[in-house]
């Protein structure tokens, strides 16, 4: 597993935005004084550029956690909102106007689809859905008025990683000029770096490994050159913004991040090989073991890998038998979200997961457990999916 940690601890860490202390100043405000004429006028004519202008804007707290940002991704710049949906939806709403085309994820987090579905479908804003394993086939969906492609490398919950490089390549030759997003959740935006694989916007729900403990909200999104005044303007005219706290708390997850990374990589891969030997697990779907569609597009594309994953039952559980199993864990919780320092488990049934996927059913009949695999003690975690299996026999 290879992060740069040393650029993890020394990011956005300016003596401006620290003024003096090791981690950068809180500063809340929202309006925020001019000394002079001249002053006002300087901060006007750059408050796109990180200059002090109003609350909206940002503060010295969020300069140095978009500073951070785009250094890791490689980018112009970064815009930062309430959490990882409003990160997904407003880089949508920025490119796209009544009578265009979207290419999006059939697999993709079920927010984003619900997106598409109850709010562009009002714009007049066509979405087509697209199986995420199409790779260079990508280019017979392409319309004229395609105006974005969303891609989510993992997919969410069955966890098919996408062959990128053949999809941006096909997009380009057909136009372009399309717009090309990614959901880098999963890759906690060094994992896999997106920007470097041409794609304009990489986005995330910091509220997983950049927070990493499950104490606070935040979106982000990287934006190439030419997509960065486009996404930053039409974002700040929709209000989006970001407390100082939440801020602050997430240039902190930051300083962290790589550690905690190494530790859910390699906990996570030795949980799933353990899984794939059990007589009760029908496939592992970890990006890292073969069984996982796509494998061979991670171990070339990504650099590690993070504790979520999912893995497929044998046997169809009931509705008893699944409460059975998922009531009685003692070190993985059910709970939405992942990417903190505790171990997570929620399950689907096939025909839940045929609901959300309009193309692609899936493939299997058994029920689907995710897991996020946190920092506790291996063994402990092992014990406590083992006598899971005990439960439903």
């Amino acid at each position: 597993m290879a992060i740069d940690n040393t650029k993890l601890v020394n990011v956005g860490r300016s003596t401006k935005f620290g003024m003096g202390a090791v981690n950068s100043v809180i500063q809340r405000a929202s309006s925020l004084v001019f000394d002079s004429v001249a002053d006002k006028k300087l901060a006007t004519k750059n408050r796109a550029e990180g200059e002090l202008f109003y609350g909206r804007r940002g503060t010295l707290t969020h300069f140095s956690l978009q500073q951070a940002m785009t250094e890791l991704e490689g980018g112009a710049g970064c815009y930062l909102y309430p959490c990882g949906a409003a990160a997904v939806a407003n880089s949508i709403l920025a490119f796209v106007a009544c009578g265009d085309h979207l290419l999006m994820t059939g697999a993709a987090y079920e927010p984003t689809q619900d997106f598409c579905h109850q709010v562009l479908g009002k714009m007049g804003v066509t979405t087509t859905f697209y199986n995420p394993t199409v790779g260079a086939g990508i280019r017979d969906l392409i319309r004229p008025n395609t105006k974005v492609v969303f891609l989510e490398s993992p997919s969410s919950i069955t966890m098919e990683v996408q062959d990128v490089p053949a999809m941006v390549s096909a997009i380009r030759a057909v136009n372009p000029e399309i717009i090309i997003m990614i959901d880098n959740t999963w890759a906690a935006g060094v994992l896999f770096q997106a920007l470097a694989h041409d794609i304009d916007i990489s986005i995330q729900a910091g509220t997983k490994y950049i927070v990493g403990h499950s104490d606070a909200m935040i979106g982000t999104a990287v934006a190439n050159e030419r997509c960065w005044a486009q996404l930053r303007e039409h974002s700040y005219l929709m209000g989006q913004m970001v407390d100082a706290d939440t801020a602050y708390v997430a240039a902190r997850g930051l300083r962290t991040m790589g550690v905690r990374l190494k530790q859910h990589h390699q906990s996570s891969i030795d949980i799933a090989q353990w899984l794939s030997e059990r007589p009760e697990v029908a496939r592992v779907n970890h990006p890292a073991l073969p069984s996982c569609k796509g494998h061979e597009f991670y171990l070339r594309d990504f650099s590690g890998s993070c504790g979520l994953f999912s893995f497929i039952l044998n046997k169809r559980l009931s509705a008893d038998e699944l409460a059975t199993y998922l009531d009685n864990f003692q070190h993985f919780s059910m709970a939405y979200s992942w990417g903190g320092y505790e171990s997570l488990i929620l399950a689907n049934q096939p025909e839940e997961l045929n609901a959300i996927r309009p193309v692609n059913p899936v493939d299997f009949t058994g029920t689907l457990v995710r897991v996020h695999i946190g920092l506790e003690d291996i063994a402990d975690l092992i014990e406590d999916l083992a006598a899971g299996f005990e439960r439903i026999g």
